[in-house]
């Protein structure tokens, strides 16, 4: 059963009250940029305060700082003049519940949803699978602090990131909606 027509109609309801929403500026107003995950727990709006037009946020599987993260958060900065940014993955992340091994499997195997159970992900499908997640890095997560820090120190040290930006890292706690600092990420992220 798809869910269009409640997309359609509560999108009929935002645009009937858009207001002057259409006249915000294209920089966000508070200068800042959220690297969080795609989980649909997560609501960067609520956790950080954020109303339209505050802020980039950037959403990917696992908040992690790949290429095409990087990308968005440079265009960012170099176009859209922001100055800080959060890094912010979360507990109970479902990337802290597969590898890139168990990953590649389950896709030769069917490109069917796979299951989660007691002892992590496994395939329910028929095939036809590919070979071809063989050639992703799939950004799993096996310490989610250490992913942080991790995930904070590949932003700064890039190339096309400047020094002066701020970087922080933390963790949104699924559990109680807060965000803890990561041990570690503030002084990887520091500006210079």
């Amino acid at each position: 059963m798809s869910v269009l027509n409640e997309v359609l109609s509560a999108n009929k309801a935002y645009a009937d009250s858009f207001g002057k929403k259409g006249e915000l500026a294209l920089p966000p107003a508070r200068q800042f940029a959220i690297l969080t995950c795609m989980d649909a727990r997560l609501d960067p709006a609520k956790y950080a305060g954020l109303a339209e037009g505050d802020a980039h946020v950037i959403r990917n599987a696992g908040a992690r700082a790949s290429d095409d993260a990087i990308r968005s958060l440079v265009i960012s900065y170099k176009l859209l003049g922001t100055k800080e940014w959060f890094v912010i993955h979360h507990s109970n992340c479902g990337m802290e519940f597969f590898t890139d091994e168990i990953m590649r499997n389950l896709l030769s195997s069917s490109l069917e949803t796979a299951a989660l159970g007691d002892k992590g992900f496994y395939d329910v499908g028929k095939g036809p699978g590919s070979d071809e997640g063989a050639f992703i890095d799939w950004l799993t997560i096996a310490d989610k602090n250490k992913s942080v820090v991790d995930d904070v120190k590949r932003i700064r040290r890039h190339p096309l990131v400047p020094k002066n930006i701020t970087i922080y890292g933390y963790i949104y706690e699924v559990e109680t909606g807060k965000l803890v600092e990561v041990a570690g990420a503030k002084e990887a992220g520091a500006a210079q």
